[in-house]
Formats: C-alpha cells, sequence, structure tokens
C-alpha cells in the first residue's frame, strides 16, 4: 500500500491488564557506573557469560528524532528482551567444600551397613521386580525433595515380589536432616512411615561418588540386578535433567565432561545423552539380563525423542517429562504401593500409574502433615490461595498447571522414527517460513539456554499439528497426519497442566538460526551428544537444509556437521519500522501519550511493549518495564494462543501509553522490577512473566541465578539454575521462612557515541520468604527522562527496534 489513508490500523493494549496503582516509583539510580565488578551481579556485554552465549544475528531501525538520548540508544533489540547474554556473573555458585561453614547439627547416631547383606528371597511367582533407585541428591536445591522422595518410596517398603534398592548421594552443608550424613550410601529399601528419617536397611557407605558418571551408575546397577536378581527390571534415575544435553551432575567430587564438545566445555561435568546411553549398554552387558523393563527418569526436560531414541536399546518403556518437573517430583508411594499389591500387572499398566498418580498421590499432597510442612512460611503456594490452610486438591490443581509427564513404550519408538523421518523428508518441499511460523508457536518448554534465545524445545505433536493445519501441500499434510498417529501409539499415557496445552507427550529441539550457527547448541555439540538419534534420523539433515539449503535423500543416515556460516534463516521477516508518532512528548500519572509506527515486512511474531528509564548521572538506561501487545486477531490450536498480525504485512500500529511500572512485594518491602514476559497464554490472567534475580539459601548462604515466575499478579515458582547463569538444568526451588531473592536491576551502560557499552545487571534491594505469599503492584513511574517503544520480533528471534523520547512529570 502506498499511503497511509489505505493502511490498516491496529489498536493494541499491553497483555498485562491495569490495576490501581500503590503510589509512585523512586526514579532508579546506578549503584556503580561504568563497574563490571562480578560481585556486583555485572558483565560486559562483550565478555562471553559463564553458562552460554550465542552470536545473534539482529536488524532494525531505530525510529523517532527526539533529542539527544535517542542517539545514545543505538543499540540492537536483542539486548532488551533477551537478557543480553545472561544473567550476569555470580560470586562461586558452588562453594568449595574447604570453605563450607561447619554442620549444623552433629551428626545423629547411625545404623551401619550391614557386612554381608543376604537380600530376602523373593516369590517364586514368575512376577517379581526390582525397582532400583538412583537419587543424586548432592545438590543444594533438590536433596531435601529426593531425601523425601526415599522416605516416600519406605512407606512402601520391599515385598517378597517386589525388592526396592537404592543409592543416594547426598550434599554436604545444604539440608540438615536425617542426621545430616553427607556421603553416598545402598539401602534395601524397607516400610517405614516416617517422612523425614530413612530407616530402611543400610546396606553399604559408599563414601563420596560421582554419580554424574557413567561408571557409578554401571556399578549400581551391576551391584542390583546381581544381588537381587528378579523378572523385571526398573530404573528410575533422579536429578537435574536438561534434554538431549542430558544432566545429573554432581559437584563433588566432580569428574570430567564425559564429552568432547563445545556445549560440554561450557556447561562442564554432567552425564551427557551419549555418556548415558554407553553407560546403560555396558551395565546390561555386564549384568546379562538384556533390556530394562522400564526406564524413569525423575527428572526435568527428558521426555525428548533424542533421548527415547538413546534409551530405546535399553528399555521396553519409559517415562519422563517434557517441562521442569516440580520439586516434589514423582509420587512414589502411589505407583509403589500399587504394583506391590499387583505385581502381576504388566509394565505399560506401572507406566500409566506413574503418571497418572504424578502429583495427585504425592505424600506430600495427600498426607496433612507433610502437606503442611511443604506449604509452610515461604513457598509460593503457601499464600497463592489466599487461604490459612490449604486442601490437598487446591495445591495439587495448582502445581499441576505447568507439569507434562509421558510414559512410552520404546518397541514403537522404530514406527515413530519412519513417520517422524517421513514428515522431514517431505518438509523439504515446504515453504520454510511456514515451517519457521510452526517452530515459533508450537507449545515449547522452558529453555536451558538462557533467554537470549527464543524457546527450541517444542512438542512433536502440536509441531506436525500447526504444520498440517496451515499446509497447502498434500504430502506434508499427510505426512503430519501419519506422525501423529505413531505419536499416539508410542505414548501409552500422557498427562499436562492447562499452562502446557499443547503438549501430546514428545518434545524435539528445534533450534533458530542463531543456536544453529553456535559450536555451543548446534550440529558440532548437538550431532555428538545426540549421536544415536543423529545416525537414526534425518533431522540433522533437515536442519541444514533449513538453514543451509543441503538438500539429503530419504536413505541419509550420516551426522551432518555442514562447515561455515548458515546461508539462510526462513524465519526472518526483513521487516522495516518507521519512526514513532507520539500525541505528546510528555505524560503524568493518569494520562496517556497515543504512539503509531507503520511496519512492513513478513514472519511477524510477538510485538513488545518496552519503556526505560534514562539516568543522566551514568549515562545509563533501567529497563523498567516490558510487557507484550495484543493484536486483534489471537488464535489458538489445540489450546495455545499466539497473536496474529496483518496478512498485508502492511500496517500502522497505534498504543495508548501510560507512565506505569511494576514492583514485587513480600507484604513489607516492595522492590520495583522487570517482568519479562514468557507466556502468552489464552487470557491475560494466564500469561506468564519472569523477574530474574539471585536466589540466597538462609541454611547455607550459598546463592544461584534464580527467576520468579508471575501470574496474574500472585508468584506460582521459583526456578533456579546449575549454570553460572540461566544457561543450564533448570529447576524449582521451594523457599524456605528466611530465604531471600535480591532483584536485578537491568541496566544499559551507554557510550558517547551512540551504542551500547555493557549490558549490566546490578544487585538491587532484597525480600525475604516469610508468611506473606509475593505479589506484583502496579506504581506510577518516577519523574525523568523515558524510552519509550516498540520491538518487533520475527519468527526466528531477530527483533526490530523502535524508540522515542517522553518526559513523565
Amino acid at each position: 500500500m502506498s499511503n497511509n489513508k489505505e493502511r490498516e490500523v491496529i489498536e493494541v493494549q499491553r497483555r498485562r491488564k491495569r490495576s490501581k496503582p500503590q503510589g509512585r516509583a523512586q526514579a532508579p539510580r546506578r549503584r556503580s557506573s561504568g563497574s563490571s565488578s562480578q560481585s556486583g551481579g555485572m558483565r560486559p556485554v562483550d565478555q562471553p557469560p559463564s553458562g552460554g552465549s550465542f552470536n545473534m544475528p539482529s536488524r532494525g531501525k531505530l525510529g523517532g528524532s527526539c533529542g539527544t538520548i535517542l542517539i545514545l540508544i543505538l543499540f540492537i533489540g536483542f539486548y532488551l528482551l533477551s537478557g543480553g547474554e545472561g544473567l550476569g556473573t555470580l560470586p562461586e555458585s558452588d562453594p568449595g567444600y574447604d570453605d563450607l561453614p561447619p554442620l549444623s547439627e552433629p551428626l545423629a547416631e547411625q545404623s551401619t551397613p550391614q557386612i554381608g547383606f543376604t537380600p530376602p528371597p523373593s516369590a517364586d511367582t514368575g512376577n517379581t521386580w526390582l525397582v532400583m533407585l538412583y537419587q543424586d541428591a548432592d545438590d543444594q536445591v533438590l536433596e531435601k525433595d529426593i531425601l523425601i522422595d526415599l522416605n516416600e518410596a519406605e512407606r512402601i517398603g520391599s515385598s517378597e515380589n517386589v525388592h526396592i534398592v537404592a543409592q543416594i548421594d547426598r550434599f554436604r552443608g545444604g539440608y540438615a536432616g536425617d542426621g545430616n550424613w553427607v556421603s553416598g550410601r545402598r539401602y534395601y529399601v524397607t516400610q517405614d512411615s516416617d517422612l523425614e528419617r530413612i530407616n530402611s536397611q543400610f546396606v553399604q557407605d559408599l563414601g563420596e561418588v560421582d554419580m554424574g558418571s557413567g561408571d557409578t551408575l554401571v556399578d549400581f546397577i551391576h551391584w542390583a540386578t546381581s544381588n537381587f536378581p528378579a523378572d523385571r527390571y526398573v530404573l528410575i534415575l533422579s536429578d537435574h535433567g536438561m534434554g538431549w544435553p542430558g544432566g545429573w551432575s554432581d559437584p563433588a567430587p566432580g569428574g570430567s565432561d564425559g564429552s568432547q564438545t563445545p556445549l560440554a566445555s561450557r556447561l562442564g561435568q554432567n552425564m551427557y545423552l551419549n555418556e548415558l546411553d554407553h553407560a546403560l549398554g555396558t551395565a546390561l552387558q555386564l549384568s546379562g539380563i538384556g533390556k530394562l523393563d522400564l526406564i524413569g527418569m525423575d527428572a526435568c526436560l527428558m521426555s525428548q525423542l533424542e533421548v527415547y531414541t538413546a534409551l530405546h536399546p535399553h528399555a521396553h518403556y519409559a517415562v519422563a517429562s517434557e517441562e521442569v518437573e516440580p520439586g516434589l517430583g514423582w509420587a512414589y508411594a502411589g505407583f509403589l504401593g500399587a504394583l506391590t499389591e499387583n505385581p502381576g500387572m504388566s509394565t505399560a499398566d506401572l507406566g500409566k500409574l506413574i503418571v497418572q498418580s504424578y502429583i495427585d498421590d504425592d505424600q506430600r499432597i495427600v498426607d496433612p502433615q507433610a502437606r503442611a510442612e511443604f506449604l509452610r512460611g515461604g513457598s509460593p503456594l503457601g499464600g497463592f490461595f489466599g487461604a490459612p490452610s490449604v486442601s490437598a486438591e487446591q495445591i495439587a490443581s495448582q502445581l499441576e498447571h505447568n507439569i507434562t509427564l509421558s510414559a512410552v513404550n520404546l518397541d514403537q519408538l522404530p514406527n515413530l522414527m519412519d513417520g517422524f523421518n517421513a514428515l522431514v523428508y517431505e518438509m523439504q518441499n515446504e515453504n520454510q517460513a511456514l515451517v519457521a511460523q510452526a517452530r515459533s508457536y508450537a507449545q515449547s518448554y522452558t529453555s536451558i539456554f538462557g533467554r537470549q534465545v527464543p524457546p527450541s524445545f517444542i512438542d512433536l505433536g502440536h509441531f506436525a499439528a500447526l504444520l498440517r493445519h496451515n499446509t497447502k501441500n498434500n504430502d506434508v499434510a499427510n505426512a503430519s497426519e501419519y506422525l501423529l498417529s505413531q505419536i499416539n501409539q508410542f505414548v501409552v499415557a500422557e498427562r499436562h497442566g492447562s499452562g502446557k496445552p499443547g503438549s501430546t507427550g514428545v518434545a524435539i529441539y528445534f533450534p533458530n538460526s542463531a543456536m544453529y550457527n553456535s559450536p555451543i547448541t548446534g550440529p558440532q555439540s548437538y550431532t555428538a551428544i545426540a549421536n544415536r538419534f543423529a545416525e537414526t534420523s534425518l533431522w540433522d539433515d533437515y536442519l541444514a537444509f533449513h538453514y543451509n539449503n543441503r538438500t539429503f535423500s530419504a536413505q541419509d543416515t550420516i551426522p551432518v556437521q555442514p562447515s561455515g556460516g548458515i546461508t539462510r534463516a526462513p524465519g526472518q521477516g526483513q521487516i522495516s519500522v518507521s519512526p514513532i508518532k507520539a500525541s505528546s512528548d510528555s505524560a503524568a500519572p493518569g494520562e496517556s501519550v497515543r504512539l503509531e509506527i507503520d511496519i512492513n515486512g513478513q514472519n511477524i511474531g510477538y510485538i513488545y511493549l518496552f519503556t526505560g528509564y534514562y539516568d543522566q548521572g551514568s549515562n545509563s538506561i533501567y529497563v523498567a518495564d516490558m510487557d507484550y501487545l495484543e493484536s486483534s486477531d489471537v488464535r489458538d490450536l489445540n489450546g495455545v494462543y499466539y497473536p496474529v498480525w496483518s496478512e498485508n504485512a502492511d500496517f500502522t500500529l497505534a498504543f495508548n501509553w501510560e507512565p506505569i511500572v511494576f514492583a514485587v512485594s513480600d507484604g513489607d518491602t516492595s522492590i520495583p522490577a522487570l517482568f519479562t514476559p514468557e507466556s502468552f497464554g489464552r487470557y491475560y490472567d494466564e500469561t506468564v512473566y519472569t523477574v530474574n534475580g539471585i536466589f540466597k539459601f538462609s541454611e547455607t548462604n550459598q546463592e544461584i541465578n534464580a527467576q520468579l515466575y508471575f501470574q496474574n499478579q500472585s508468584l506460582i515458582a521459583v526456578y533456579g539454575f546449575t549454570g553460572g547463569d540461566e544457561v543450564g538444568a533448570p529447576h524449582e526451588i521451594t523457599p524456605q521462612p528466611g530465604d531471600q531473592f535480591t532483584v536485578l536491576g537491568k541496566w544499559l551502560d551507554l557510550t558517547s557515541d551512540g551504542g551500547i557499552k555493557e549490558v549490566v545487571y546490578e544487585r538491587g534491594e532484597t525480600l525475604i520468604f516469610g508468611s506473606q505469599p509475593f505479589t506484583w503492584q502496579e506504581l506510577y513511574a518516577a519523574p525523568g527522562e523515558y524510552i519509550v517503544g516498540f520491538i518487533i520480533e520475527d519468527f526466528d528471534g531477530v527483533q526490530y527496534p523502535v524508540y522515542t523520547q517522553l518526559t513523565v512529570r
């Protein structure tokens, strides 16, 4: 269209709905101008972060001509929404053992391991089971949760048909319960109702062991199967998970990377997927038992096609989650109780029971005393319902909001792979921008690679459904339909909460162009760590086609690692944005300014509001507010909602900006904070926002990078990250009274000639978890000079920013 009269005008609103402001914010000030002190949680933007970074292609034009401030903000929009290159470098997150404080209580009397322990005889019924619990609790966050999981298993205990054994390694200086022993131990699990103390048969003290080593896993499986032979075998591995990279880290004693890849060199020691694959093969060969009947992964993000391909040679069934798991883990008493009552059940039925009992039958939900302990004081859920007591049904309904759990038949994997490869091959003949759109809008899960890139773990079934819904290619539509039918055959049980409506049970890794172009997250690491998947699927071939136009045949099986950089990025939109037209150059509380921009281009995904406060003294911009903007056309597929912008790709966007910001309150203290859009949701009250900060454990004073998750003004979860910043395995934290959260303020330090010198996360004020739940509050913005504008993001995650200067009176 050639003139403004013909342009479509889209009136937009922010996603986070207005409430009554509760006062006025104070003007933010840089505490340490120009500093990049690590102790202050800051890091120069051009310095690689400790947890992972990617060279992001980013394009865009800066609109507006409102004075000298705008000359100073010629920065790439990527840094604003993405979090720059991470959350900033913290002091060492994992203190060395020589530096730990004394144990908080003396070691309690403990039973000594029984030398020459003789297992009870099994029933001669043909229906005997061995359940092996490999519990890596050598972690500040998960130690208590995993200990309680073992205590939950004790509420059932072993029987003549079901033997339960456990190997558990604890963290020194963390949870002080059960005598605060810190070594690795093996137990024969016997019945006991106490959820706070392990009273099972203590079989062996291993000393300090590296639970993140494949050799340790091999030794445990060999020991268990040799001493407790059975008709059927179950292995459940508990710790942090990261999806296709693997998981199961152990800070003490620590070990080798397990995989010589760029990603391993960045993330450090873990049991990477290829090492897990090798360890399982070695253990089963030594044990001579063929395949395990079921492998359970009580860990985050492990229900991925890449992972199931690695498990396929070693087990008949598997259970895992596409998303981050709540800290309380699986309901061990629920499914183990059903198994001991009916040892003749099929393995498929056991997998279904694990899924069905998840959350609902957990002892910390159904047991009133355990529930009260779980909710006491600092738990986000303790005050979520605004009531002095919370029922089992209430807490279960909230915990289930974002859960996923799948039980799959690994014997069906070849058929699923045939369907997957058939679709992947046909996708060569599809419009690649449409594929990028499906990737962008597919049900996604928490990223382990930081906020600097779009989510890359997406639901495979929802992605296929989007292709089927939008394609005009009959071959692609038919192949998508066939893949969906194979997923239904592969997944024998699946649960997902209302916050993950597009989940079908199996996820896949689909990076954007920047991630594919990085050695850390591209084929150099991916095809080496997920090597069995790369050898049996066409997915690595398709990614090389999508980003390098490298065609492939249906018979290609050699892992592909293209040399050189990418040659195309189909999701990019080549978007142009006009300068902002503002109805006024100032506003005050209760007033608004109408802002209009003209947008031209393709592949528009999300559009965000940006508000920054300019601190002249430090020549810095404080990022005060960001939010989704709602289009007039919001669509959904299988319950996943997303905005759709003008089909003409040529329109005017109009928005009435009001000078408001938001703060986090713990009931006593209110701290202005940046609420970053995380998940669009069906309605505004389902939209999720995160606040970046530093979580401090009151028992140990250990600090880790963390995020608060808010929905509809209430705190719903706290996530920590095992990496040095928000790159690494995510995990849910259940805060205890006295634990602290220090808000990280985001500052853009500017150069004198119009660029960003640093993106800095500076420690702000601290909130304390206690009897009152955290909430968000709305405040009128402080008087001063502001940079206000929009960030238009395409399907590849490239952002196109435009800003203007406004004065708040």
